[in-house]
């Protein structure tokens, strides 16, 4: 594979070209020459748009790599960087494929991907629930006219006032993993209808969320007992098998264990009837992904094999797979340096970072396609943020190259950034300001 950041312009057409696995015979001659290395470049033409703006690609960029023209148009007006834009159309679209996708399952967006106004406002007229994690993101849905049923608390570690709050504004769905949280909705949610989340090993994905959230199934088993006990209303068992999870065959055992948590249960005269399969389906970023029809398939099958005709209600949580190829970063470049002479990697210095929405750059986990307007020889670089803290480096390890000719002043895209960009951005570290979000 190429490094990501590499340039792939034809200058002879000054066309953008992007990497084909294998030649075909009709293509021209110009087109399908080999570069060094060794590849085939060729004119893509779902990418005229961008063409027509002069932009040019520097990354191997997967078909799913687009630019909306509503986004081409609005960033001709040369906002201040660095900002976050977001195509409302390509959101409605995601929500239209999952809800054909899933068909008989409960959408409920993650509000936590992205939390603008405009989208919830979108998610709502199209019929959408929604899990929240804390009372601001409860009053946000709310705030855009959701029906209060519509809403479920899925965060497992909520204050007493909060889950209090939550009940008087007529939320009944709450979601628990631990004996102490059984008794504070016990208390400050009577009678609510409750879901304990179990452990999953979340192997394969992009971001694990297995080792904060959940409880084994044996405690699962009793926590359930306890909550029908309390008074609260035993309605299922939840699990999360990471996000950005690249391996559609995750959600098989863990429907299996939700399967056999239903049976412990009855044996305790307990019946349970839902099933939160969680989220976790990828957006393409340096690599492809596989199409949602094959995570459709591997859940429907995996249920036939946990459930057989008797399947329980069904919710989803999806939140990158909605948002995040709907947007995309337009950032600054603040400084281009060297640390010595004789170093061969510049240090390319944005004006956001880490503490300005690029956090899932952690550990260099989530590794975004960029795209710039330069187009000459390519060099490699360290990405790093603006801010007066050292682990503010975006990219070391993970090899980008970018222009030669980078120069101060220019602007760097950040493909497929629509979600958890935004809501991971500081309120004023080093006075820095969060970063704004345009929804078109």
């Amino acid at each position: 594979m190429l490094p990501v950041g590499l340039a792939l312009v034809d200058q002879k057409v000054d066309r953008i070209v992007t990497i084909r696995r294998r030649p075909r015979k009709d293509f021209p001659r110009y087109v399908a020459r080999r570069h060094r290395y060794g590849r085939v470049v060729r004119w893509d033409p779902a990418l005229r748009s961008a063409a027509a703006f002069g932009l040019r690609w520097f990354d191997i960029q997967p078909a799913t790599h687009r630019v909306s023209e509503k986004i081409q148009r609005f960033l001709l007006s040369r906002p201040d960087t660095p900002f976050l834009v977001l195509d409302l159309d390509l959101v409605a679209a995601k929500y239209n494929h999952l809800r054909a996708s899933f068909p008989l399952l409960s959408i409920h967006y993650a509000v936590k991907a992205n939390p603008a106004s405009e989208i919830l406002a979108l998610l709502a007229s199209m019929g959408g629930c929604f899990d929240v994690a804390s009372r601001c993101e409860l009053d946000l849905c709310l705030s855009v006219g959701v029906p209060p049923s519509r809403l479920s608390f899925g965060n497992t570690i909520k204050k007493a006032t909060d889950i209090a709050y939550a009940y008087g504004q007529g939320v009944r769905q709450f979601v628990f993993d631990s004996e102490a949280e059984v008794r504070k909705l016990a208390t400050h949610a009577p009678s609510a209808e409750v879901t304990c989340r179990f452990q999953a090993h979340c192997e394969n994905a992009g971001w694990p969320l297995s080792r904060k959230f959940g409880c084994d199934p044996d405690m699962a088993v009793e926590l359930l007992c306890l909550s029908h006990t309390l008074g609260l209303q035993a309605a299922g068992v939840s699990f999360h098998v990471g996000s950005q999870q690249t391996d559609p065959a995750q959600w098989r055992m863990l429907l299996l264990q939700s399967a056999l948590l239903f049976a412990r249960l009855a044996e305790a005269r307990i019946t349970l009837d839902t099933v939160n399969l969680g989220g976790g389906f990828p957006v393409p970023y340096d690599e492809e992904v596989p199409p949602l029809s094959e995570y459709a398939r591997a859940i429907d099958q995996a249920l036939d094999e946990a459930y057989g005709s008797s399947r329980p209600r069904l919710m989803l949580e999806p939140g990158r797979s909605l948002v995040g190829e709907a947007g995309m970063i337009q950032t600054e470049v603040v400084l281009v340096s060297r640390k010595s002479n004789s170093e061969d990697r510049r240090w390319v210095y944005l004006d956001v970072g880490k503490f300005g929405g690029l956090a899932e750059t952690m550990d260099e986990s989530i590794r975004y396609p960029l795209r710039t307007l330069r187009h000459g020889p390519c060099g490699p670089v360290i990405l790093a943020g603006p801010k007066c803290d050292s682990v503010d480096i975006l990219y070391e390890k993970h090899p980008y190259h970018l222009p030669l000719d980078l120069q101060c002043g220019d602007r760097i895209e950040i493909l497929n950034a629509g979600a958890y960009t935004s809501s991971y951005s500081s309120v004023g570290f080093n006075g820095f300001s969060p970063l704004r979000t345009y929804c078109l």
